[in-house]
Order: structure tokens, then C-alpha cells, then sequence
């Protein structure tokens, strides 16, 4: 059954809804990069934004449209980062309480960020299956809503508001790249980002390693993500339907790049930028890096997800 599609009057109107509980992050550029690649970059960083990750715009939308009876009985979502993270944040903002169920192996730093907001964690084995039957029992002895990271209107709306500001400060983009995972940034940008300028191209990055979108957009069916072995530990996830079907309309392709690109890009930015941001997040620089002839000379605006990085263990 086809879902309802947001269209940009609802990512607007989530616009107006958060703005004041997110923050506006900062577009940066490089001249020093831009001059190695031979392209004019801009740095949607979202690395700045609250929880460190774009996903507390999602998260907030998702929690402020919650009727006063859902509220009260709390939020709850499977995640081993940053939705989490960005979920309890949301939560804790309204004073409502959140739920979070995480695979036991997820980052010390995640864990810690989730506790600090004051969710209440159950941990689980990692695999999608125990993940799935953990959040079952909790929204069953809970009554919670499940927010799903990505699959979800009201998620993805929040998230195309990133794509708004960015176009509104650098109005002259060719082209936006952002990381697919799940795809709930990916479609809200797309969405946006051709509303507001329909010229305009817009493309996904994808590890390699992990090209379920890749396939499942070239062949038309869905992939899981399986199974997937790559730094971009934030791109883990498979599309969701709703994600799906919005990016097959709407996307205009996405580049997979190699591990190796991904470190450069990671290295190129922590090194020339002076801001730490964490592997999903040069994924769509790997993607100029490895495409340089197709960019050459254009305006192309990345969105910089986030910068939950585990400093023990930098990829270079």
C-alpha cells in the first residue's frame, strides 16, 4: 500500500514547529579543499547541531505533534546512536519520558549520551530481530510511542528542514549531496531541495560497502543492508518503504564510494576544516573526491550529519 508522501507545506510547516528548540547550524566552506578538488563546496554542518547529529530535527518534530494522552505515555525507538540520542534530547525538552532500546555492543560515547538525557535504556543483542522483539515488549508494558529512526513522516519532515536553511543561505547550489542510511535525511532533502529550486540535483552517498540503496533504487526492489562492513558505522541501516518510494521518485542517483575514499575525506575535513565530524559524515565528500570531473567547477552543498565520533578508535 503506497504511504502518504510529505510534500513541502509539511516540511515548512515542521520548520516553523522546531526552530526554536534546534539549532540553526552553520554552512561552512574551504577554499583550501575546493582548491584540490576544483569545486565550490558548502558545509551544511550539522555536526553543530543539538545531540551532535541532523537527527534532532526529525526527533523534535516527531515528539511536539505527539496529542497530550501519547505524550504522557512517553516515546520509545530501537537505535544504536543517534536517533537514540537525539529522541531522549526531544523527550526530555517536553519532560516526557522516552524509552530506547540499544544493541549491546552500540558505542560507549552513544550509550552515555542516551543515559545523560535521561532516557531509560534496555539493551539487546545486535541484530535487527532482537531489536524488533525488545521494542515490542517495552511499548507493550509501556504504552509508548514508537518513533522509527527514519520510516516516519513526521521524522522525515524535521529532517528536510535542514535542506530549507541551506538553501536559503547559499541559494545558488547545482547540486546537494547528503549520506543515505535509512534514507530519512536523504528524503526530506529531496523533497525540499526540488520544491525550492527544481533544477536543482540532487544525490545520495553511500559506502560501498554498504549500497543497499544503490541497489534497491537501480533494480527497483529493497535490499537489506546485509551485511554491512564499513567506518560509516551511521549508514548501517536499509531504506524504509516510505523512503523508498520518495526516493525513487525523486532521487537523481547515488554514488557509492570505497572505504579508503571515506578516510580521506573524513581526514581532509577534521585536517583543512578544523572540525571534527564523524565517518557517515564524508561520505558525500568521498563522493567528489572520486567523481572530481563530474563536480568540476560547480556549487555543490554537502550536509554534514553529524560528529558522534569514538575518539578511540579514529579511522586514521
Amino acid at each position: 500500500m503506497p504511504h502518504k508522501i510529505p510534500n513541502f507545506n509539511d516540511i515548512q510547516d515542521a520548520h516553523e514547529r522546531i526552530k526554536n528548540f534546534i539549532h540553526k547550524t552553520p554552512v561552512l566552506s574551504s577554499t583550501s579543499i575546493n582548491d584540490i578538488l576544483n569545486v565550490e563546496l558548502f558545509f551544511k554542518c550539522e555536526n553543530f547541531q543539538k545531540v551532535g547529529a541532523f537527527k534532532f530535527r526529525g526527533a523534535t518534530n516527531a515528539v511536539r505533534l505527539l496529542n497530550k494522552k501519547e505524550a504522557k505515555r512517553g516515546v520509545t525507538t530501537h537505535s544504536s546512536g543517534n536517533h537514540a540520542a537525539a529522541l531522549s534530547l526531544a523527550a526530555k525538552q517536553l519532560g516526557i519520558p522516552a524509552y530506547i532500546v540499544m544493541p549491546n555492543n552500540a558505542p560507549e560515547i552513544k550509550k552515555k549520551a542516551v543515559k545523560g538525557y535521561g532516557a531509560k535504556i534496555t539493551f539487546c543483542e545486535p541484530t535487527l530481530q532482537a531489536r524488533e522483539e525488545t521494542l515490542s515488549i517495552v511499548q507493550k508494558e509501556t504504552g509508548a510511542t514508537f518513533v522509527h529512526p527514519y520510516n516516519n513522516f513526521n521524522v522525515i519532515c524535521g529532517q528536510g528542514t535542514a535542506a530549507i536553511e541551506f538553501l536559503h543561505e547559499v541559494d545558488d547550489l547545482d547540486v546537494i549531496i547528503a549520506p543515505v542510511g535509512g534514507g530519512g535525511l536523504m528524503s526530506g532533502t529531496v523533497i525540499s531541495s526540488k520544491a525550492i529550486k527544481p533544477n536543482i540535483k540532487v544525490y545520495g552517498a553511500e559506502p560501498l560497502n554498504a549500497d543497499d540503496a544503490y541497489r534497491s533504487l537501480k533494480e527497483g526492489v529493497m535490499f537489506p543492508a546485509l551485511p554491512p562492513n564499513t567506518i560509516a558505522d551511521g549508514l548501517l541501516t536499509s531504506l524504509g518503504s516510505l523512503t523508498f518510494q520518495i526516493l525513487r521518485e525523486n532521487l537523481d542517483g547515488i554514488f557509492t564510494v570505497k572505504e579508503e575514499s571515506i578516510k580521506k575525506a573524513m581526514r581532509m575535513i577534521w585536517e583543512r576544516m578544523k572540525i571534527i565530524i564523524e565517518p557517515s559524515s564524508a561520505v558525500p565528500l568521498a563522493a567528489i573526491i572520486e567523481n572530481e570531473e563530474l563536480f568540476k567547477g560547480k556549487k555543490v552543498g554537502l550536509i554534514v550529519t553529524g560528529g558522534n565520533v569514538d575518539l578511540d578508535n579514529l579511522p586514521f
